[in-house]
């Protein structure tokens, strides 16, 4: 006993890595923070709860290999890696995984309404946040019930059902999300690198999304402009109603980007008089509604803005790349004021640049495409097979090594490479989610993500941490059920048939994203509807040959010329919205710009004229980078809504439509806005008629004169006409 207690090693290293591990992860998630939020500015009930949101995911990366490494059957115990005691790991997972369950189903949720709430008072926005959530909790609530009634029935006891239940059930939920989203990463991850590598193409795809990330620019822009148009109409109300809630009004005002002294008769120089929908009554549920409407619409607006700005760096970036072929010098020029160290203090040379950008980093990219496509293929594999051959696992052997009769050893290196796959199947599914198209236009950007959005994606990445992290501890055969966290949650998974089923066979099911995006289904799926709106993720296929197969000729305003034609007047500031905004802040004058004469235009492609705007009513853009501003180019009439606006009438839209509804507006709007064909219009005009039809000798009659009353008798048509009345056959 003696020896034993000598030789036994001591876990104190252990646990100083862990903790120097978990200091590092915190470093790295206030750096996300920071790049996605304002951390001075950013309240701290944001702060907090999206901060231990991301940590305790991050932390299930290193407790799983810890874990791992200290249950297996070892021969030489200091050969183990890092280890812990099991009494601290079982904290460690109760710790995080009741934390994490509070998070993602009660505290997130209610926090991200209450943020997004309109309402001034905090318990009008507690009340309105409940109010929103109270379908959402009835369903789970409701699936909780069916659940615990199903576990009483095939367990038979209570002790444990009410916990297993609600610990199985949102396993169950959860993992339908993580195979869903990561068989879509697995696959997009590296055939984006793929594309990536050829330059040439890169620059064509940058191409082709440049119509459509400033199409909805533009129609973020109009969206605020109308809000603000109306917050300035409900500005000259000084009686009545309004006159209760003065100190809101003047709240939302300062909101909006209405000049002073044009703020009362905005409706006049903004706009008409339809545009603006303000009622009679002015009550406190009317602007909350409004300040909601008005906040979304700047973040919206804030969201397109970025992506346009980046979108124009990229191309002006690419084109750099692909022009110095013939120079074999490469120079960016002077860096952005929000560029990064590395691009404001760069130790290179042009021509080391050049290989850098031209012949390095794709090659990179392709090396690392081709390493991350057999990653993929090897999770896709043991996914298949884990339920019923656990032993042709091919991520087992990577990380198990000495097996066995069923069991093995984890050391040091078999740790890290835990690590790294659970970092890659988390980025599959984490980049995932930020190409799903969701409700409300949520969206992460830099240094101006809405809080909602915040709440949200933080959600999203609690509620996956959990299910992917016990997917893959199933890779590892029968080693994983001596760990600590399958004592706290497997067994509870597993506590029925149905459980035990389910987590072995559905798994399955990620073949069919992979094919779906590997084959590029979903714009397949697009094309044969013919609505665009029903896409749950992007499709990079529909970037291939977007003229051919989606339609996209020139003149569409889909097309990559016309996209390049876009790109180029905005970087050399000749587009009609620079000259604008130049003129309108007298930067017209200034040396190095073009300065061009703007008739003043009437319709649509004419002047500065911008889809019904005034001829020198500039757009709101931000202040960043070179080609910043937003600019305007002839659009296809295919939208009602644009056809509204260009009348000064804007079309009611719902927010929330489904798919039946869209697809009736669309197909309503398209028929509506259809120009009849020159051949129709000239159908008649151009046609002689036969003589028989004339109106007499020596007379002319117009293709207009068949009226009834009119010079027009019936019996010409049979010769006759003449004053005697007979009908000539």
């Amino acid at each position: 006993m003696v020896e034993i207690a000598v030789s036994s090693p001591s876990p104190v290293p252990s646990q100083v890595f862990a903790v120097v591990a978990l200091f590092c992860i915190s470093a790295v998630v206030l750096l996300i923070l920071r790049y996605y939020l304002p951390l001075r500015t950013t309240p701290a009930f944001l702060l907090v709860p999206v901060f231990f949101a991301l940590w305790l995911p991050a932390s299930m990366v290193l407790l799983v290999p810890i874990d791992l490494a200290s249950s297996a059957m070892v021969d030489d115990v200091d050969a183990r890696g890092i280890w812990l005691d099991r009494r601290a790991l079982r904290v460690s997972w109760r710790i995080a995984y009741w934390l994490t369950f509070a998070l993602t189903w009660f505290i997130l949720p209610i926090l991200g309404e209450y943020s997004d709430s309109g309402y001034r008072e905090p318990k009008a926005k507690v009340l309105d946040s409940l109010y929103a959530n109270a379908q959402y909790y009835a369903i789970v609530f409701g699936s909780g019930a069916l659940g615990l009634i199903y576990v009483l029935i095939s367990y038979g006891h209570f002790s444990e059902s009410l916990k297993s239940t609600v610990m199985a059930l949102a396993y169950c939920w959860g993992l339908v999300l993580v195979i869903y989203l990561m068989g879509h990463g697995l696959v997009s991850i590296p055939r984006r690198l793929f594309r990536n590598a050829n330059i040439s193409a890169r620059l064509r795809r940058i191409q082709t999304q440049a119509p459509r990330i400033y199409e909805k620019m533009e129609d973020a822009e109009m969206d605020l402009e109308d809000l603000e148009l109306q917050v300035g109409e409900l500005s000259r109300r000084k009686g009545g109603s309004a006159s209760l809630f003065q100190d809101w009004i003047e709240e939302l005002v300062d909101m909006t980007n209405l000049p002073e002294p044009l703020s009362g008769r905005a409706s006049i120089v903004r706009g008409s008089g339809d545009q603006i929908s303000v009622p009679n009554v002015v009550t406190e549920k009317y602007l909350a509604e409004l300040t909601r409407r008005l906040v979304r619409a700047k973040h919206a607006r804030l969201r397109y803005v970025n992506d346009w700005n980046r979108l124009l760096q990229d191309a002006v970036k690419t084109q750099a790349i692909l022009d110095s072929a013939a120079s074999k010098k490469l120079d960016f020029g002077t860096a952005a004021p929000n560029a990064g160290f590395w691009d404001r203090h760069t130790p290179l040379t042009p021509y080391t640049r050049f290989l850098l950008h031209y012949y390095l980093i794709p090659y990179l990219q392709i090396a690392l495409a081709a390493l991350l496509s057999i990653a993929s293929v090897c999770i896709v594999w043991s996914e298949l097979v884990k339920g019923l051959f656990p032993k042709l696992s091919i991520i087992r052997y990577t990380v198990i090594h000495h097996e066995i009769s069923g069991k093995g050893q984890v050391g040091f290196a078999g740790q890290v490479i835990a690590a790294l796959w659970m970092v890659y199947m988390c980025a599959a599914a984490l980049i995932s989610i930020t190409e799903v198209k969701v409700w409300r236009g949520r969206a992460l950007v830099r240094r101006n993500t809405a809080h909602e959005s915040a709440f949200w994606y933080a959600s999203q990445v609690a509620r996956l941490s959990v299910p992917l992290t016990y997917n893959f501890m199933t890779f590892l055969g029968g080693i994983y059920r001596d760990t600590v966290f399958y004592d706290f949650l497997g067994k509870l998974i597993n506590l029925t048939p149905l459980g035990k089923r389910f987590d072995y066979v559905f798994p399955a099911f990620i073949l069919l994203p992979v094919c779906a995006t590997l084959f590029g289904l979903y714009g397949k799926v697009r094309r044969v509807i013919g609505f665009s709106g029903v896409d749950v993720l992007d499709d990079d296929d529909d970037d291939e040959g977007a003229d051919n197969e989606r339609g996209t000729a020139y003149g569409t305003g889909y097309s990559w010329r016309e996209g390049r034609d876009l790109i180029e007047r905005e970087v050399n500031g000749t587009s009609r919205s620079r000259r604008a905004a130049d003129i309108a802040g007298g930067g017209a004058d200034r040396p190095g710009r073009p300065v061009l004469t703007i008739p003043p235009g009437g319709g649509a492609g004419r002047g500065v004229t911008a889809r019904g705007r005034g001829p020198t009513t500039p757009f709101a853009t931000s202040p960043t980078t070179a080609g910043t501003a937003t600019t305007s180019r002839p659009q296809a009439n295919t939208s009602a809504r644009r056809v509204g606006r260009r009348a000064g009438i804007v079309l009611d839209e719902p927010e929330d439509e489904n798919f039946f509804e869209a697809l009736g507006h669309r197909f309503k709007n398209t028929i509506d806005t259809l120009d009849t064909p020159k051949w129709l219009q000239d159908f008649g005009q151009g046609i002689k008629k036969p003589k028989w039809m004339g109106v007499g000798e020596g007379q002319v009659e117009s293709s207009g004169s068949s009226r009834i009353g009119g010079n027009m008798d019936v019996r010409r048509w049979f010769g006759g006409g003449n004053s005697e009345g007979r009908i000539r056959l």
